[in-house]
């Protein structure tokens, strides 16, 4: 095994700084891509193809199992950063709470307990988000809920919750 240690990237369901998200992944090496279900779609509504990032030796791991069987691999001391870009309020909200019960937040919690540090892009972060739909830019206005459980996030030990691709930049540059 080497000991150069790998970068878990995980995507969730939103559209909110994917472009940036990826042109930032696609310049880094020893990645391995975890997406939800939701994640998966999302590339597809946005024209990305799965074989690209394969081109690149990019590992690409699916939601498809019950029990989030590509989570034990964070059990193999071969993750030094798991990163959750961009993550979904409903993400988000599943992080604040401790729900682990798909792909991308079973790997957030188990790199938790495994005391593997954590980047979340979050999305919903400000009363006012701008954001690219697929085929248009829209307004959107967080709702209260989801502005607290950003916050309740930012408190976690070993967890960087970034809100822009500047402070994303300068959380990831303490890790490569």
């Amino acid at each position: 095994m080497s000991d150069i240690k790998r970068i878990a990237w995980c995507i969730t369901g939103s559209g909110h700084y994917l472009k940036e998200s990826i042109e930032i992944m696609l310049t880094l090496n020893n990645v391995d891509l975890f997406l939800s279900k939701a994640g998966e779609e999302v590339l597809k509504w946005y024209d990305y193809d799965l074989d690209e990032f394969k081109s690149k030796g990019i590992k690409i791991f699916k939601d498809v199992t019950k029990s989030s069987a590509p989570v034990s691999l964070l059990y193999e001391n071969i993750y030094k950063l798991v990163i959750v870009s961009p993550t979904t309020s409903n993400t988000v909200a599943q992080m604040a709470y401790g729900f682990s019960d798909n792909l991308v937040t079973n790997m957030f919690a188990q790199a938790g307990k495994c005391k593997i540090h954590s980047i979340v892009f979050a999305c919903d972060t400000e009363p006012t988000v701008i954001t690219q739909a697929p085929k248009k830019s829209v307004t959107l206005y967080p709702r209260l809920i989801e502005l607290e459980n950003y916050d309740k996030l930012k408190s976690f030990k070993d967890v960087d919750v970034v809100d822009s691709v500047n402070s994303f930049k300068e959380a990831l540059d303490k890790w490569i």
